[in-house]
């Protein structure tokens, strides 16, 4: 992509390259967040404790905070969040022991981390 620019407009078509440049680069991030956040999801459900499937089932993804140059994702459980420290962690029994614990979604963020840089990598090398 080659342009003609004069010498006295070449600071103000500089500054409108990198202003497109950094548009383009904030929606790659945000797809690359979105598609980090629902991996997190889909992760947590596989590799979560299924007694009953109630808990795997509950997890969600939803975007946070959005504005022109960021993204937020939330990964939760709205209906058994209590539990999740829980099973994550283990915990001390009511008559003495402790309960295994179900490592579930430290491993699915640091997958979802790796991903996500990955992503972000792959995206600004391309554009």
């Amino acid at each position: 992509m080659s342009r003609k620019v004069s010498v006295d407009r070449m600071a103000e078509e500089i500054s409108d390259l990198l202003q497109e440049y950094a548009g383009l680069a904030a929606d790659e991030m945000k797809t690359a967040v979105k598609k980090a956040g629902e991996t997190t999801r889909k992760d947590i459900r596989a590799n979560a404790p299924a007694k009953t499937g109630k808990y795997a089932k509950s997890w969600r993804s939803k975007t946070t905070k959005e504005d022109s140059s960021s993204l937020q994702v939330t990964v939760y459980s709205p209906s058994r969040y209590r539990i999740a420290h829980l099973l994550e962690h283990g915990h001390a029994k009511r008559g003495g022991g402790r309960v295994k614990a179900y490592p579930h979604i430290a491993p699915a963020e640091e997958a979802a981390e790796e991903q996500l840089v990955n992503d972000i990598t792959k995206a600004l090398e391309k554009g």
